[in-house]
């Protein structure tokens, strides 16, 4: 399946678990000139002193985490000025992170979808994880469900995907995101 239409940029997010990498991988393969920006590829180019988003001490793990998002808009940015369609794939937590990433991303159009088969889905995927690399140690998956669901749903798709496979999810986001509203 090529599909062809949509373009910018798409947010995709969610809990770890929730299919961010999977899903965004097979829609970027979908259409004719695409690219993931993958926010775990672009925090592991810190090779030395990286402390992870949930990590100590907390000010150095928010600074890191602004330059992940600031260095995914820049290649996302630069991707599509070439005419390609870009899946961010990153964690949005709250309204000021969701703020922050469009403000960089702008004036390009970028719209937001917030992948959401559920907490026991999302806890039963990052514990199976094939590689231990991939697993994240996260316990705060109730809190984080309730701080996206007050801070970012109501800007973007909230896409239950619990009973899809990673195929028909990617189909899905590909076909109905172009009809998103590009937020700015």
């Amino acid at each position: 399946m090529t599909v062809d239409g949509l373009t910018g940029c798409v947010v995709v997010t969610g809990m770890p678990g929730a299919g961010k990498s999977t899903v965004s991988t097979l829609a970027a393969r979908m259409l004719l000139r695409a690219a993931r920006v993958k926010g775990d590829d672009v925090n592991e180019m810190i090779l030395a002193g990286r402390v992870p988003f949930n990590a100590e001490p907390a000010d150095e793990a928010a600074r890191q985490d602004d330059l992940c998002n600031r260095n995914m808009c820049s290649l996302a940015n630069n991707f599509i000025d070439f005419g390609f369609t870009v899946f961010i794939d990153t964690v949005v937590a709250d309204r000021a992170e969701l703020d922050s990433l469009l403000g960089l991303l702008a004036p390009r159009p970028a719209r937001l979808v917030v992948l959401a088969p559920g907490i026991d889905v999302c806890r039963r995927r990052n514990a199976t994880r094939e590689q231990v690399s991939e697993r994240w140690e996260f316990d705060g998956y109730e809190r984080l469900e309730a701080q996206m669901r007050r801070d970012v749903a109501e800007f973007g798709w909230w896409f239950d995907t619990a009973a899809l496979t990673p195929q028909d999810t990617a189909a899905r986001l590909v076909t109905e995101a172009e009809r998103l509203p590009v937020l700015t």
